[in-house]
């Protein structure tokens, strides 16, 4: 059997804890690898357990998600630590601050069990998980944040395939939605994908919707 993966879980309402960590050890291939009620403690507990994914809540006391998200992902983490943002705030900013503070996928708390659970398998495979509907009403609001200048380089290094996939990402499609524009299978959206990132050296879809707008590859 291949090991579990390891989640802890971070939120300062003990009801939901219970709640996320008892849907989590319901699962054979998940398991709780502790639970905090504060930003800091999850900071603490992450460098102790070393878990898979961190579901961590926004507002919290002490130290909120969103730096405590900074703390385990942001830029110039020796070892990241993955992290998916689990809310009730429908906020476009919490969204678009969680993903720059280095978190991997977000979701609001009134999904349902199964979007949670694919969610968390979602980010341990080191996947981003974002709504194709959230990233189109996210990008479309702070697009004008991450524009490029006049004089950006356009030196993309990028088959002309590769390069339609990749706006079709920044559009908020789907891997399903993407084939089924190109009438490609699945499996090949997943391979183009997966070269893009590679080839831009890019973590995950997210940073690739931001690198193509910082392209000027959408409007």
């Amino acid at each position: 059997m291949t090991t579990p993966t390891r989640v802890l879980i971070c939120d300062d309402q003990a009801l939901i804890r219970t709640g996320l960590a008892t849907i989590v050890d319901a699962q054979p291939d998940l398991e709780v690898a502790g639970e905090c009620g504060d930003g800091r403690a999850a900071v603490d507990l992450a460098a102790r357990l070393r878990p898979d994914v961190v579901v961590m809540d926004i507002r919290m006391p002490v130290l909120d998600g969103l730096e405590a998200t900074r703390l385990l992902a942001g830029a110039g983490v020796e070892h990241p630590v993955k992290v998916l943002v689990v809310t009730t705030f429908n906020l476009d900013e919490y969204v678009y601050e969680a993903l720059r503070a280095g978190a991997s996928g977000f979701l609001l708390k009134d999904a349902p069990p199964a979007q949670l659970l694919h969610g968390i398998r979602t980010v341990a495979l080191g996947a981003a998980l974002l709504d194709p509907e959230v990233t189109r009403r996210l990008v479309g609001k702070y697009a004008a944040r991450i524009r490029p200048a006049e004089d950006t380089p356009r030196d993309i290094p990028l088959t002309p395939r590769e390069l339609e996939v990749l706006r079709l990402i920044a559009d908020g499609l789907s891997n399903s939605e993407i084939a089924g524009a190109l009438q490609i299978s699945q499996e090949t959206v997943k391979t183009f994908v997966s070269r893009i990132l590679t080839k831009l050296d890019l973590r995950d879809r997210v940073q690739a919707v931001v690198y193509a707008y910082r392209q000027g590859l959408v409007t």
